[in-house]
């Protein structure tokens, strides 16, 4: 089973950019998506190709939005906005079916309406398969200059970002138990926005007072992971290696020096975890070859 999660930095960038092309040769038989900032009325006709689509946009213009693509359709779909949009292949209705109650943690509210998260059981193996895009967040009021990247907030997306962690965590371990006691395994994909270890980005050093990179937000990550919980599959396969990146920014020739961010995860219950038998990202040749500002991360799981 080959499993992918793909920021795309929006969909309809991506379809000019060769994302079809990209699908169409990996053949992957799940893909995580993340950013699609699309309303459903204008998601381009056939560029999930013969994927059926478990798509949440959420409700805000332009940003955000995640989906699940699988071969067959998923037995079932849950959000935490309540509505989600199902599509078979060929298909372009834009009604929404009833995501079931009771599937959004304790402070996970404020978040609800912007596309964040969605989750599938496969119909055809026994997997729960989660797509997150987790807030970028900011810097502390404290580590904030003026004149810099961004206008000092206060440290308010920080906050945002650190409530968000909170909850998150409570969210994952209510999935990850819900899909054991149904007898599946669980996978979370997505964009995490944290480089959990020096590892995982090219100037850790230069990185350790940036959002991102913040001993909080890694004492987090650490908190989320391990050889009984979840497990890093692309870590545990690379144990020793730098990267491999899965983020660099468009500006600077980030790329070309290889100077980027590993963000783009699967975090695998344990038994998923043991049957990856190759793992990592589908880092294009050049620049004029991104798809999106992300790189796919590619997983193979053996049957």
């Amino acid at each position: 089973m080959r499993v992918a999660t793909f920021n795309i930095n929006g969909i309809r960038a991506a379809q000019r950019r060769g994302f079809e092309t990209w699908l169409a040769e990996r053949r992957p038989d799940v893909v995580a998506l993340q950013e699609v900032r699309c309303p459903p009325e204008q998601l381009p006709s056939g560029v999930f190709g013969d994927h059926h689509l478990a798509y949440e946009p959420g409700h805000i213009a332009g940003r955000n939005g995640v989906a699940v693509l699988t071969r067959t359709r998923p037995a079932a779909v849950r959000t935490w906005d309540g509505e989600v949009l199902v599509r078979a292949p060929g298909e372009e209705h834009l009604h929404t079916e009833p995501s079931p109650p009771g599937t959004m943690a304790r402070g996970l509210s404020p978040f609800a309406s912007e596309g964040r998260y969605i989750e599938v059981d496969l119909a055809d193996a026994p997997v729960t398969v989660a797509s997150l895009y987790l807030p970028k967040g900011g810097l502390p009021a404290h580590l904030q200059k003026p004149g810099g990247r961004e206008v000092p907030d206060g440290g308010a997306r920080y906050q945002r970002k650190m409530r968000f962690l909170a909850s998150f965590a409570r969210q994952l371990d209510r999935s990850r138990k819900a899909a054991r006691a149904a007898g599946r395994e669980f996978l979370l994909l997505g964009d995490l926005n944290i480089a959990h270890t020096p590892q995982d980005l090219t100037n850790w050093r230069s990185s350790s007072r940036s959002e991102g990179f913040l001993p909080e937000e890694r004492e987090w990550f650490s908190s989320i992971v391990s050889p009984r919980t979840l497990v890093d599959v692309v870590r545990a396969q690379h144990p020793d290696a730098s990267g491999p990146m899965s983020w660099w920014s468009w500006m600077g020739g980030a790329f070309d020096r290889d100077t980027g961010w590993r963000i783009d995860y699967h975090l695998a219950t344990p038994g998923l975890a043991r049957r990856a038998v190759t793992a990592g990202t589908d880092r294009p040749a050049s620049g004029p070859e991104r798809v999106s500002d992300h790189a796919a991360v590619v997983v193979d799981y053996a049957d």
